[in-house]
């Protein structure tokens, strides 16, 4: 399968994923509406994808979430397959994302350094 198809079928899996999460159709009480999904990379043969999770609450909680995701990733995958119409779906592998954190921090970082200089 070509690249631009790859991205587009990880793009096709966020998006419904997102879906799910928002629509509470996981019942997985560690999973929370606040979790969102940045990416999801399919490997060229379509036998795994790797779905990146972050979310703004506390690294606990996000990491609690993934495992929930993780615990769902059976029902997941089933109602995907339904939907997508794959002759192949991957297996989903949930990981945490901590990038957007550490981007905010990084920009809250920057930006005090440009205060304490302003103020200097």
């Amino acid at each position: 399968m070509g690249t631009f198809r790859l991205t587009q079928l990880g793009e096709q899996i966020r998006e419904e994923i997102a879906k799910m999460i928002l629509s509470e159709k996981i019942k997985d009480p560690r999973v929370s509406t606040f979790l969102s999904i940045n990416r999801v990379e399919v490997v060229a043969d379509l036998s795994y994808a790797k779905v990146y999770v972050s979310s703004f609450m506390n690294d606990k909680q996000t990491e609690k979430g993934v495992e929930g995701l993780q615990s769902a990733a059976g029902f997941i995958q089933s109602t995907l397959s339904k939907k997508l119409r794959l002759r192949q779906f991957p297996k989903l592998t949930f990981i945490v994302d901590t990038s957007i954190k550490e981007g905010i921090d990084m920009v809250n970082k920057l930006n005090a350094l440009e205060s304490e200089s302003n103020n200097s």
